[in-house]
């Protein structure tokens, strides 16, 4: 599947900056959709696709670094760009702190502006790749029998099958055959290959 075009998400409650923002994102040929007010953006129908958001970090009612926060509880990743009127630098070190791609101060410097969406439409289009690596992983590791992630876990140490069976209370063969159909649902290539695997899955060998 072909993915969805990029899109950077403009909010300001400034109409004038809105539209500056967003006037020179398409002079790139970036997709852009402009709010007025981050209720808006919570409110709107977002594609399924990589992105950014330039947020103000100075809007009525919460400020951006709270509604950072909100976008982080409401499982939305979205890359951040903060801009804003005043040269704040606590501010903006707890933006960074939180993940901000870049601070701007206004009048905003375009091609900085352009470079840090282009890095943050980079940074998520990678994130996304990475989720729906684990999310296939998720659905191998779904199909493993109660037993057999419990062998898993003891594999994953570096535990040979004798040593398996000793502390799984099974016969070597059966743990042969577990780690077999654990290799086999998983598609793991080696040893090494379902150590990352397991790794990406924060599948733990403690207590194992």
């Amino acid at each position: 599947m072909s993915e969805e075009p990029p899109v950077v998400f403009v909010i300001d409650d400034d109409a004038s900056v809105r539209e500056a923002v967003a006037d020179l994102v398409r002079s790139v040929g970036l997709r852009v959709e402009a709010f007025g007010s981050p209720q808006e953006f919570l409110h709107s129908e977002r594609p399924d696709g990589p992105g950014c958001i330039v947020l103000d970090v100075r809007l009525p009612g919460p400020s951006g670094l709270e509604f950072q926060r909100t976008l982080t509880k409401s499982d939305i990743h979205l890359p951040i760009i903060f801009i804003s009127g005043h040269g704040d630098i606590a501010m903006s070190v707890k933006a960074m702190k939180s993940g901000a791609i870049e601070f701007l101060t206004k009048p905003l410097p375009e091609q900085e502006l352009l470079d840090a969406i282009h890095t943050g439409i980079e940074r998520d289009r990678a994130r996304r790749k990475d989720a729906a690596v684990v999310a296939d992983l998720r659905e191998r590791f779904a199909t493993l029998t109660p037993r057999e992630r419990e062998v898993l876990a003891l594999v994953i140490t570096g535990r040979r099958n004798k040593q398996i069976a000793a502390q799984a209370n099974l016969s070597e063969m059966t743990v042969k055959i577990h780690r077999s159909q654990i290799m086999r649902k998983m598609r793991a290539k080696s040893l090494v290959d379902l150590v990352r695997m397991a790794d990406a899955l924060g599948v733990s060998a403690e207590g194992a």
